[in-house]
């Protein structure tokens, strides 16, 4: 694998893996909720499925996908709704004055969102179709990608942890609180809505 073409990948790739979107999120939510440490089964579960993506995508699933335009309808409907439920449970507390916690989002929860990620498959298949290979060097290509996705999907997943975690900070106390419950409750519901009207 040439340096311009790892380039060339990082360029179309970096801009769509950091962008703001329904794992982003929800990344930065439960950096400010639970820390880095904490945040990290709910890393492993969507990253795990973004890999299995990849591996799915690259081996041919991504030509079905193109040939069924609909699933990412369906996927894209499904995950925003789960965003707007995400979303009110980081709402309830703040709004009923609860002293209990939002709702801490863990490995399945990664599972789930990353599944219903309709910007996450579409973003696999549009790396294949640029990037990959066809003939022999396909299945080293496609392991590749894979490989290379995923180093960029933790490298920039953590980061948004720990932009959460730094942005709970200046938001300490009763009214911080509430503060953070409407900012990411409210960041997921407009990911949601963003996500239905894309």
């Amino acid at each position: 694998m040439s340096l311009s073409f790892v380039a060339a990948w990082l360029a179309v790739m970096f801009p769509l893996v950091f962008s703001p979107g329904p794992a982003n999120v929800v990344f930065a939510a439960s950096g400010a909720q639970l820390g880095v440490k904490r945040s990290l089964p709910l890393m492993a579960g969507i990253d795990l499925v973004f890999v299995l993506k990849s591996l799915l995508v690259g081996f041919g699933l991504g030509a079905v996908m193109q040939e069924y335009p609909q699933c990412y309808s369906i996927m894209r409907t499904a995950g925003a709704c789960y965003l707007f439920y995400l979303g009110y449970c980081f709402f309830r507390p703040a709004l009923s004055r609860e002293t209990a916690q939002p709702k801490v989002l863990g490995f399945r929860d990664g599972l789930i969102i990353q599944l219903l990620n309709a910007k996450g498959w579409i973003m696999v298949v549009l790396m294949f179709s640029l990037f990959g290979a066809q003939g022999e060097d396909a299945t080293e290509r496609a392991l590749w990608l894979a490989a290379m996705l995923a180093l960029l999907n933790v490298c920039t997943h953590l980061a948004w942890i720990a932009a959460g975690a730094v942005l709970v900070k200046g938001l300490a106390g009763g009214l911080g609180q509430q503060v953070q419950a409407f900012l990411f409750g409210g960041g997921l519901i407009v990911v949601g809505v963003w996500l239905l009207l894309g």
